[in-house]
């Protein structure tokens, strides 16, 4: 299986810049991802919190 460049703490980070408002075409042009990718993350890792 394929390994993530992205740990679960960056994911959520990236989500709450999400949250935060910040539009999401810029969102993902800063981090080098696809809107498709931001938006399975949000499904997937959505409402976590980094302990």
């Amino acid at each position: 299986m394929r390994r993530s460049r992205f740990s679960e703490e960056q994911i959520i980070g990236v989500l709450k810049e999400h949250e935060a408002r910040m539009k999401p075409s810029d969102l993902c042009r800063k981090h080098g991802i696809s809107e498709t990718t931001l938006y399975k993350w949000k499904a997937k890792f959505g409402g976590m919190t980094v302990p």
